[in-house]
Order: C-alpha cells, then sequence, then structure tokens
C-alpha cells in the first residue's frame, strides 16, 4: 500500500504542474484578446480585418484550453530507454519548448493506444490516470514487458491489471511461462482484430474480457479516428455500476466521441427505472415484437365503419371510405415511417374534398382558393376529428403503453401470444418503464417515426429565431457604426448563431436517436434479449462491433443461452468467435469451485485455466445465522483489505430481498470493528467509489472485489438468474471468496461434493 501512495503522491505533482501550465496560458491568451479588443474598430479596412482575425484566432484559442479543464492528463507511458511521457487531451509545453504533455492525437501518443505485449512498441509500462477535478484518485496500469517487473518497477507500485500480471511474472517458469504467453496471445489477438464485422469475445470469469474490450475500442479509435471521431463509439454495459466502474479506463479513448449507456437508457429522455420478473422479460424479448408492433402501428391507420358528413362555408361533404382507404395505401407507398407517412394521408385526403366541394358547388376554383378551402378544411373540427381517427398521430409511448393497458390492443398487436401470456403483460397506464420495454419502444419509435407536426412547429420557431437574430444584428451594426461596409447584417447574424455552446460528438449522439456509430462494443453481452439486439445493431449500420460476454454467466431469462442462437437472426454470419482461456483475476481455488458448479448445473462453461494460486482463496463456513454472520466477516475483510487511501473493495452478495437489512447491519458492524472514524469515511463514500457494498448478483455483474462474502449460495441459486447469477457471485473476487450457509450447498461446491 506504500508503494501505491507513493506513486499517487508522485502522480498529483505531475499532473498538478500541467494545470498550473494550463492556467498560464489561459491568463496569456485572454490577456491578448482583451488588448486586440480594446483597440476598436478604427484603422483602415486592412487592419480591422486582421484585428478581428487576431480576435478570433484568441478566443477559438480561450475556447479550446477552457474546454480541457476536466481530465487534462489521462495517461502515461513508461518506455525502454528510461523516458516519461504522459498524454492528454492537448499538447502542453513549458517556455524552453520542452513538451510537458503529449496530444493523444499526435504520432508520439501512438503507443498509448497501438501496443501490446506482443507489440510493445517501446513501451515497458502504460498506465491510465484517474482523475477528479485535478486531484488525482487512482491509476490502472499494464506491464507490457514484464521482464520490467524485476527490472525497476516494483509490484507494489502497480495497480490494477498490471499488479496482477506482475504476480504471475514473478514465477514465469514452466508452466507459468505458458500461461503468461497464453494471455498475452489472446489479448493481442483481440485487441488488434479488424474493424469490420462483429467479434465476440467469450471468456470464463476472470479472463479479463471487459480490459480487452476498452483496450481494443481505444486502439480502433486511433486507428481509425478520422472515421470514428465523426460517428462515435457506443459502449452499452449491464448496469449504470458497472459502467461507473469502467469509465477509470474511457479517459484513455481520448477526445474522440464515446456514448457509455445501458439498455434501459438508450433512448434519449426516457426513464426506465421499473423492473420486470423473469417471465415478463422473457415474453418482452422475443422477435415476435418486431412484427407485433408493425401490426400495432397500422391498426392506428384505419378505415372508418361508415361514410362521415361533415359541413365546411355551409356546403355538405363526406369523409368517404373508400377515399380514406386510397388515402392510406397512397401514404403507405411512400414506404415512410406511420407520423411521417401522415402528411401524404392528410394531402390525399383534403385534396379529395376539395374536389367534392368544386363538384357540390359546380365552381372553377384559382389556386388562392383551393389554398384558402384547405385551411379551412384543415381549421374544421369534424374534419380534423375524423382525419385523425383514420391516422392519428402518435408517440412510442402511446403505442406501447396501450398495448398493455388495453387487452384489445395487445390481442390485435400479438396473436401469437397465449392468453395466460397477455395476462401476465397488463399493467396500467401509468406504471414506470422497464428496461425489457425499451427495445419495444425503440422499434415504435423506427416505424412511427417523428411527428411532422412538431417538425414543422420546430421549423417555424426556428425561422422566426433567425429573423430576430438578424433584425438584432441589423441595429447591432446601425447603432454602433461599427460594421463600416465591411460586415453585414446577415453575417453578423451568423456569428451570433455560432457562438452558442460547441456539442461534442458523444453529446450530439447521446441525445440523438437515430444516431448511427461507427463501432459498438457491448459488455456482458448475454444478458440481452433478441429485442435488445435489433435495438443495438440498428445503431451500427457497419455491423462493427465488440461483443464481449459469457453465455455461462447468463442470469436473464431473456438472455443467450448460446452465440449463434443470439446473434445469427441479427448478424447472420457476420460474426466470428474469439475466447479467452485463461483466468488471471480470480484465485485457481475459487475459480475452480466456480467451474465445478456451473458444470454441475449444467452451464455452458468455457474451457478455462486458473493461474493465480492465492493462499486462503476459498473459505466455507456453515453458520447458524448467514446473514447475522456476514456483516461482522464483512467488516474483518474491510480492516484487511480497505485502505485509507481509496484502495480496497469488499463486497456482500445476498439475495436482492436480504439486501437492505444487511446494509443496516454492516454499518454497525465496521463501526465496532474499524471505529467510527473510519466508518463515517466510508459512509460517505460516492456510490461509485465505495469500497465496502452489499449487492445482488445481478447489481455485481461485471464488477470485482478483492474480497467477498458469499451469503447462503442455496438460496441465490434459487433466485430470478438461477445458477447464472451464483456463479457471477462466485467469481467477483480477487484475493478471497468466504461463503456463509446454513443449509447444504449445491453440488461442486467442494471436490467429489
Amino acid at each position: 500500500m506504500a508503494g501505491r501512495q507513493d506513486e499517487l503522491v508522485r502522480e498529483q505533482v505531475v499532473v498538478t504542474r500541467l494545470y498550473d501550465r494550463l492556467d498560464e496560458l489561459r491568463a496569456t491568451t485572454r490577456e491578448r484578446l482583451a488588448e486586440v479588443r480594446r483597440e476598436g474598430p478604427s484603422g483602415s479596412p486592412q487592419n480591422r480585418s486582421e484585428r478581428d482575425a487576431f480576435a478570433t484566432l484568441y478566443a477559438d484559442r480561450v475556447a479550446q484550453l477552457d474546454a480541457v479543464e476536466d481530465r487534462l492528463a489521462f495517461g502515461r507511458l513508461d518506455l525502454d530507454g528510461g523516458e516519461v511521457r504522459y498524454v492528454g487531451r492537448l499538447g502542453l509545453a513549458d517556455d524552453e519548448h520542452r513538451t510537458l504533455l503529449t496530444d493523444w492525437r499526435a504520432p508520439a501518443a501512438q503507443a498509448f493506444y497501438r501496443a501490446t505485449a506482443l507489440h510493445p512498441d517501446g513501451v515497458r509500462r502504460r498506465r491510465h490516470v484517474v482523475t477528479t477535478g485535478r486531484a488525482v484518485t487512482g491509476f490502472e496500469d499494464e506491464v507490457l514487458d514484464l521482464d520490467a517487473v524485476t527490472d525497476g518497477i516494483e509490484v507494489s507500485s502497480l495497480s490494477g491489471e498490471g499488479a496482477l500480471l506482475a504476480s504471475l511474472a514473478t514465477r514465469r517458469t514452466g508452466r507459468m511461462a505458458d500461461i503468461v504467453a497464453t494471455i498475452q496471445g489472446e489479448q493481442d489477438r483481440i485487441v488488434r482484430d479488424d474493424l469490420g464485422g462483429a467479434l465476440v469475445v467469450q471468456g470464463g470469469p476472470g479472463t479479463g474480457k471487459t480490459a480487452v474490450a476498452l483496450h481494443r475500442a481505444a486502439y480502433l479509435l486511433y486507428a481509425h479516428r478520422r472515421v470514428l471521431e465523426r460517428s462515435g463509439v457506443l459502449l452499452v454495459g449491464p448496469s449504470r455500476a458497472f459502467l461507473r466502474y469502467i469509465d477509470q479506463v474511457l479517459p484513455s479513448l481520448g477526445e474522440t466521441g464515446v456514448v457509455s449507456t445501458t439498455v434501459a437508457e438508450l433512448l434519449p429522455g426516457l426513464r426506465a427505472d421499473g423492473v420486470d420478473e423473469g417471465p415478463v422479460a422473457e415474453i418482452k424479448g422475443r422477435l415476435l415484437w418486431r412484427s407485433a408492433i408493425h401490426r400495432a402501428v397500422r391498426a392506428r391507420e384505419r378505415v372508418p365503419a361508415q361514410d362521415v358528413p361533415v359541413r365546411v362555408d355551409g356546403v355538405d361533404l363526406e369523409i368517404r371510405r373508400r377515399d380514406v382507404r386510397e388515402a392510406i395505401s397512397r401514404a403507405r407507398r411512400t414506404h415512410k415511417p406511420h407520423n411521417e407517412a401522415r402528411a401524404t394521408f392528410v394531402r390525399e385526403m383534403l385534396a379529395r374534398l376539395v374536389d367534392q366541394y368544386r363538384e357540390r358547388t359546380d365552381s372553377e376554383l384559382s389556386d388562392h382558393d383551393v389554398a384558402v378551402l384547405n385551411e379551412d378544411l384543415r381549421a374544421d373540427r369534424d374534419v380534423r376529428v375524423a382525419v385523425n381517427l383514420a391516422w392519428f398521430p402518435l408517440t412510442p409511448e402511446k403505442l406501447v403503453a396501450d398495448l398493455w393497458a388495453k387487452p384489445h390492443r395487445l390481442s390485435e398487436a400479438a396473436p401469437e401470444l397465449t392468453p395466460a401470456e397477455r395476462r401476465l403483460l397488463r399493467r396500467s397506464p401509468d406504471a414506470p418503464w422497464t428496461e425489457s420495454d425499451v427495445p419495444l419502444l425503440d422499434e415504435a419509435a423506427e416505424l412511427l417515426g417523428v411527428d411532422d407536426s412538431v417538425a414543422r412547429a420546430e421549423a417555424r420557431a426556428a425561422e422566426a429565431q433567425r429573423a430576430s437574430e438578424l433584425e438584432y444584428a441589423r441595429s447591432v451594426l446601425e447603432s454602433t457604426g461599427a460594421g463600416g461596409g465591411m460586415v453585414d447584417a446577415e453575417t453578423l447574424a451568423a456569428r451570433f448563431a455560432e457562438s452558442g455552446p460547441v456539442l461534442t460528438t458523444a453529446e450530439r449522439a447521446a441525445s440523438d436517436r437515430s444516431w448511427t456509430y461507427g463501432h459498438v462494443v457491448v459488455d456482458e453481452a448475454q444478458e440481452l434479449s433478441p429485442m435488445a439486439w435489433h435495438a443495438i445493431v440498428r445503431r451500427v449500420p457497419s455491423r462493427s462491433l465488440t461483443i464481449v460476454g459469457d453465455v455461462a454467466q447468463t442470469s436473464s431469462a431473456a438472455g443467450a443461452s448460446s452465440w449463434p442462437d443470439a446473434l445469427d437472426s441479427v448478424l447472420r454470419d457476420g460474426w466470428r468467435l474469439s475466447e479467452l482461456t485463461v483466468s488471471y483475476r480470480t484465485p485457481a481455488a475459487v475459480a475452480d469451485a466456480a467451474q465445478r458448479v456451473a458444470t454441475a448445473a449444467g452451464l455452458p462453461v468455457s474451457p478455462l485455466t486458473a493461474a493465480r494460486d492465492v493462499p486462503d482463496a476459498l473459505e466455507i463456513d456453515r453458520v447458524a445465522d448467514p446473514v447475522g454472520t456476514a456483516a461482522r466477516r464483512a467488516a474483518d475483510l474491510a480492516r484487511e483489505y480497505v485502505a485509507a487511501d481509496g484502495s480496497g473493495r469488499v463486497a456482500i452478495i445476498a439475495t436482492q430481498d436480504t439486501v437492505a437489512a444487511l446494509r443496516t447491519r454492516v454499518a454497525a458492524a465496521i463501526t465496532d470493528v474499524l471505529g467510527p472514524a473510519e466508518s463515517a469515511r466510508l459512509a460517505g463514500q460516492r456510490p461509485e467509489d465505495a469500497q465496502v457494498v452489499v449487492t445482488s448478483p445481478r447489481e455485481a455483474k461485471g464488477l470485482e472485489y478483492d474480497a467477498v462474502v458469499l451469503v447462503e449460495p442455496v438460496d441465490v441459486a434459487a433466485g430470478p438468474g438461477r445458477w447464472g447469477d451464483l456463479y457471477v457471485a462466485m467469481t467477483r473476487p480477487t484475493q478471497r471468496l468466504v461463503v456463509l450457509h446454513a443449509r447444504d450447498l449445491p453440488t461442486g461446491f467442494v471436490h467429489g461434493g
């Protein structure tokens, strides 16, 4: 711990120096901008033009310097020759022009993204520096040259991936040498695989799937940044807690647009925090909803049961059934989404009503007369009602909510479902949205499109805003005389419009449901339902994906039991499989026990070699009260593994219905064992930084801890995710697993048992 703390202090010194230099450049640039502005609009036209050019240059530089406040420096390279190179969001040099920080886009930063253990590119160690504001809060290491562990790099100074692999490097003889070579080869092959197509990374617990996937994303972002920085990369994880956990690696992806999300957050502006029980989630995950949603949309395009009389300007007209039928057919032939095709339907209906009016009044109508009549028809209440009943503008939320709340809507849309299945789906229209609703809402959004009336209103508002800005620009020029014939009002107004906040690729992508990405990374991908896969693949037309998971760890009722079952329907033969076979994070005793339990339960476990032997890694205790004992054991483990510098993590994993009670007990136990001061420090931590947590297997998915207390395994295996949840819970620790049980253990926990 002392070595790691010393490293944190050293990194803080460097980062502070970089921010000091950034502040100096900001002050200097602002002063130069102020000087240029103080000169005023005087002098010859050429002088004024030069002044404006310098003002723009300095203003843009100030904006650039202000934009890099967050995560200014995020990486460090230790090179073979002893040089240390820091990588960040822009380049910085001192007054002597010596490089302090290398821009991530510069050739000198290439190794930070492209180097692997088999192709180290002169790098001994790559470090991801984690900052909060201007404070260094942690770091993650990768040792690319394991010989360096015994030649200048101390194991005690390493963190994360580097520390785990370094522990293997000290025993790199015989079988261990082969294991290390296997790890390096598998990781290199995945990181450097082609951008095209879908790469599936299958690996058991502790094989480093997530780390390799993120390294691959970083590699691709650098190697193909001209493509990916425009379109961005989408990272999909199983939970927000998981995304916060891996965020410590994301700074290494540079400024390129990376959007991280869960399936529940896939639709901008939609909050989906409800939970569906297993059977309901499974039903909603079926592919039948692609045709069911289509039928639900078509059901809102309907011919009235009889002709509808209307009276406009004293003339009796009819909304004729045959006219509605033909107008619907014409609108559908546009192949536009429902809300967009509605404009064609309305135009057709109005044209037919105008023809009726002409026939019944026996009058010639000029273009002006037709335009006025069209407006009268649009404004007439009876006409509006009849047209809307035939083709009503819809939102995805309204369409899907009606399926769950109105049995006849669900019956006509999904006749494939049994009556019992339809009853399971029934709920009130104001019930919260769930994660399994989101792919259906996405399908509805795709088929409905945008309500054109909203788009027209937005266009009118934008035009009004533009006119207002132009009028303001004219008033500025007239009152100040600043134009001098060199700048007109239109140019000045455009400058006003451009002066607003500039959104990054990630910000634009995250707010746009229809955004298409250059590459998508899906972690814990085995949990996705068939409908969720369609929602994901819709966002990457190139079908360029990195898909990471382990089908043996599937806990969702809608998830995958095999990759062909999950992917063939959406990717056909456009995917390839690569496997990670060495578990170097999970201690051998824990990994072996988990493999035995999973195999006995019939899970599709992958071949796995456990590389790390950790003394006393697996402790199994039969106790009278597992829940009551767990809190004290967690407090004891916290005393052993949790440090005041923020390192070390301990978790209690139990069924969801015991989590709340356990949290209260853990807080009391920590106060008793570690004292009030340490208890207060731990209680005050943010959820993403918490060093002691009580969690369910679902919430722990994809995460890892130094030590885990697993409470009553047989109850975990009886929960919603059953054996997949137990397999996940058993394989979260990197140092020790303590199993507390009162009832008999599932088969496989003990050798021969």
